[in-house]
Parts: C-alpha cells; structure tokens; sequence
C-alpha cells in the first residue's frame, strides 16, 4: 500500500489543498484498520513523533504506535483523579529524559533482548513509566515511555514511546527493533529494484508502478526462498565483505539464472559455421549478468 504525497509547492501552484505527511500516514492507517475490523495495530514508526498526529490515532478506535521519542521532550505525571469541589487538575512536570542518563540516582533494570539490530541475544539496562506528553495548545498525550542504555557503548541511548499503557517495555523493544527489516527493505527496494526513480509524468502511473515495485520485492524474495529448498542459495562474497547469509542482491540474482536457462532465442540455423564458446567463461559472464543493478 502506497500513496502520492505531493510537495507543498506543487500543490500551491495548482490551488490544491496541501495536505502533510502525518495527514496522510493517518488516512492509510485508518483504511487499514478498517480492512482488519477488530484486530490490533500496532505500528511502528522512527519519525512521526508528532503529539497531534498520535493522539487523532487515539480517537474511537484505538491506534498503538511505538515510536521515538525526544529526550527533552516535556513529560507531566499523569493527572490525580478530581476531588470532590475541585475545579482543575493540577500536572507536576517530570525531568528531562536526558537529565536521567547521567544521574547517579536513576535506578537501570537489565534486560536481555532476543534482537538489537544487527545483534541477538543483547543486554540493555531501561528505565519506563508513565506519563503525559503535553505542548500548549495541543491535547495532552498519555504515554509509557522507555529509556534504552547500551551498557557496552555500542549504541547510543535512546528513548521510545508507546501509546499503549499497558504494554510492557519488553514488548516494546521487541515490536521496536522489527523496524530495521522494515528499513532494510525500502533501501533494497529503492537501490535494487528502482523505486522513487520513475520517470512517470502522471499521477496514475506512478500510484501504479510504486506497489507493483514493492509487490516484485516480495515475489523475488519468495523466488529465493523457494529455491532454498533444494539446495543453499548462493552467496557472493567479495574481498572488503565477509556474509555468511544471503542479501537481497543474492535473492535477485536466483531467479536472473534461472530466467537464463530458459530457451528463448532462436538457435542458429544447422550446417553453419559454429564458434564454441568455453562454458566456464559463459558462467562467468552469466554471473556478472545477474548481479548488475
């Protein structure tokens, strides 16, 4: 699923509406939630740590969304209940998240993460809980945040957010780090098979070409996979880049070999002088072939 998001000057010059990014990751993911009536969402995101667009999620039926969050975002307890004649509720402002990474009395909890990145089996130190995320003039956000240190200096902290207050923050590092698949995918998808890089001159070529790009990621992919049954899939490796598993670039060049082997053109016709070509050096050609961009 994908959607032509037009630049503000575009749509000025043309008298159109602009309308943002947020605007429309919103509208898709209602269109997704109503394709997946009663099921939960939860979506993932590095970038849109944006308070209004989080809280118009939370509006009727409810969006989860793990994000980043800043670390000097201002963060306020969650308002006491109103007692009985009380007019108003009163938010005692909470320290910067960034005051908490050096201090002295910040209590960190280890905790071993299944995947971190490129790593597995990690260990992390956190510290969570509640709390509201409010600007003047804009709703005020419950959130659960959680703050991630890496004990071995590897990564630099970071903070997450998450919408649902009842997630744990286990939960929330492991929906977290499933972002870097995603990530991984459009950058293939962007140097491999050539999306944003149409040169359509309508809209409704590009609203076609984009899903059918990503939707010929996923084919190659299963391509690869199926071809991974029978026997390991090969691996190029290179003198600066040691891989032990398969890249994409791998992934696109099993079903090129196998579209090789196909007979689709016209063998010469008999009797006529023929040249034989030494079958190591057509391999060889036939390799460089199926790795070029």
């Amino acid at each position: 699923m994908t959607a032509l998001v037009p630049s503000q000057r575009y749509n000025e010059g043309r008298g159109h509406q602009h309308r943002t990014l947020t605007d429309w990751a919103r509208q898709m993911l209602r269109v997704v939630q109503q394709w997946c009536p009663g099921r939960q969402l939860i979506v993932v995101d590095n970038a849109y740590s944006v308070v209004r667009w989080l809280s118009d999620l939370q509006q009727g039926h409810q969006i989860t969304v793990i994000t980043r969050l800043r670390l000097d975002a201002p963060l306020y307890e969650l308002a006491p209940e109103r007692q009985a004649g009380q007019k108003g509720r009163t938010r005692h402002r909470l320290p910067n998240l960034a005051s908490l990474v050096n201090d002295s009395e910040t209590r960190w909890v280890s905790m071993r993460v299944h995947r971190w990145y490129r790593e597995t089996d990690w260990e992390v130190e956190i510290v969570s809980q509640t709390a509201v995320w409010y600007n003047a003039g804009l709703p005020p956000l419950p959130i659960h945040w959680v703050l991630v240190r890496d004990p071995k200096g590897k990564f630099a902290t970071q903070a997450l957010l998450c919408t649902d207050l009842l997630l744990s923050p286990a939960q929330i590092l492991d929906h977290f780090v499933q972002r870097w698949q995603l990530e991984v995918t459009f950058k293939k998808v962007q140097a491999q098979v050539g999306i944003e890089s149409q040169r359509q001159w309508t809209d409704l070529a590009i609203a076609r070409t984009a899903p059918a790009t990503l939707g010929l990621f996923s084919l190659v992919t299963l391509l690869a996979y199926e071809r991974c049954q029978g026997h390991e899939l090969w691996v190029r490796l290179a003198a600066w880049h040691d891989k032990t598993l398969p890249t994409f670039v791998d992934a696109l060049a099993q079903p090129r070999r196998a579209l090789r082997k196909v007979p689709t053109f016209q063998r010469s016709a008999p009797g006529r002088e023929m040249f034989q070509v030494p079958l190591d050096f057509i391999e060889r050609l036939a390799d460089a072939l199926c790795y070029a961009a």
